[in-house]
């Protein structure tokens, strides 16, 4: 029982271990994938906002044309690399996360056509906009289903500031492409800027959350990033555009000479670029700690094995060394016993009977000398043994007194018959 329970408790830690391992794996698994959606997200979002400021130029300039020609590729490439990843981390998500990369896959197939609606019709800036941010959305419901199933508090905090994070650079990038939109047209239309100042809350409320779920040593990365003049400039112009846009004044006043508009986007993308440098450090410490987790409940199995094992050996030692102070008597009775009953007593019966008297008594004992039960059963055989000499030796000598009292009256006969003679 208590090698049952050993093996049992054993087990059940090695169970515990391996599931904890694989586990560990397919937060692993996710992480990666989840790098790959947000190259993609980060990509995307710079076509997209290339494209607004394109359409907000009329569709005219064959240089801008080019550069998004050149994003669209880039973005084409880190599609495939998400759908390359997702044919073999897929299945590290749950029910609603599979369901939702599956509906990303279907907006990768659909973005040559919705490149071709944007490009090729008269849709305004803003409906633009909204099109490639539904593809954006659908990309990053994917952060909320990486935490599922995690056990590590670590790991778990590290893919919820992933999610904020990427969210927060989400709303810049809209930020970006809005304002930029509005500064070749030297004004925001009023749909723009309540658009404009919705992103605005919205990415205050991700990176508040952000600084609420990340550790301390997060928080400083952040700070210590997302840092440096162009960050200042874009928060500087953004704040302008906004008060500029309230007391209705052209957007023109922001930088005489119409170059607020590169101005704005080359500060701006620096901020986006940042937090994506962050969100990338965040994904490299959670594969780091998700395998470093992994590993140590690798080896916690393993030495479980092998404790399982060792204990397995010891009691089969011990088993097998019973095992031979039990057989070995055994045989040895057995043995001795059935030469007993099979050669020495009648050997020795034969012998009595033949001699007509007791003779020798002594009974070679067996050669069981333990004080277990085996030899108790061997100094019992020895009594049944030495009783049954006996009765032998009791026989033999009644039938020697018997014998002699015949002979005795044989010969008193004679005398009687010899004195009756004349």
């Amino acid at each position: 029982m208590p090698t049952a329970v050993a093996v049992t408790l054993g087990g059940l830690r090695v169970a515990s271990s391996i599931s904890s391992a694989a586990e560990y794996q397919r937060v692993q698994d996710v992480a990666e994938l989840i790098v790959g959606i947000g190259d993609f997200v980060h990509e995307l979002q710079l076509e997209r906002d290339l494209t607004a400021r394109y359409v907000a130029m009329d569709r005219r300039g064959g240089t801008m044309l080019s550069l998004i020609r050149e994003q669209q590729a880039a973005v084409d490439a880190a599609a495939q690399r998400v759908r390359s990843k997702a044919e073999t981390a897929g299945d590290a998500f749950g029910d609603i996360g599979r369901a939702d990369l599956v509906r990303l896959r279907g907006r990768l197939d659909e973005l040559p056509a919705l490149r071709g609606t944007i490009l090729q019709s008269r849709l305004p800036a803003l409906p633009a906009i909204d099109k490639y941010s539904l593809f954006a959305a659908d990309a990053l419901r994917l952060y909320d289903e990486t935490v599922q199933g995690a056990v590590d508090e670590g790991v778990i905090a590290g893919l919820k500031s992933m999610a904020s994070l990427a969210r927060a650079e989400e709303e810049i990038s809209k930020q970006r492409a809005l304002l930029t939109a509005a500064l070749v047209r030297d004004r925001f239309e009023t749909a723009e800027i309540d658009a404009f100042t919705a992103a605005r809350a919205r990415e205050v409320s991700e990176r508040n959350a952000f600084l609420a779920q990340a550790t301390p040593a997060q928080r400083q990365l952040f700070s210590d990033t997302v840092t440096g003049q162009k960050v200042d400039r874009a928060e500087y112009l953004r704040a302008l555009a906004l008060s500029l846009t309230r007391d209705g004044l052209s957007l023109r006043r922001i930088e005489p000479g119409g170059q607020a508009v590169d101005t704005w986007f080359d500060a701006i993308t620096e901020t986006g670029d940042q937090m994506h440098k962050v969100n990338l450090a965040l994904a490299r410490s959670v594969i780091s700690r998700s395998v470093e987790f992994q590993g140590a409940d690798q080896r916690v199995a393993a030495v479980n094995v092998i404790l399982v094992a060792a204990v397995l050996l010891v009691v089969l030692l011990i088993t097998s060394v019973m095992a031979r102070s039990v057989v070995r008597p055994l045989r040895r009775l057995r043995s001795e016993a059935l030469e007993i009953a099979g050669h020495r007593l009648p050997d020795l019966v034969q012998r009595l009977r033949e001699s007509d008297s007791a003779g020798s008594r002594q009974v070679q004992p067996i050669g069981v000398v333990s004080a277990d039960e085996i030899g108790e059963v061997a100094r019992a055989f020895d009594e049944v043994h030495r009783e049954a000499v006996r009765l032998a030796g009791d026989e033999a000598r009644l039938r020697g007194n018997i014998n002699a009292m015949f002979v005795n009256l044989s010969r008193a006969r004679r005398r009687w018959w010899s004195g009756r003679s004349p």
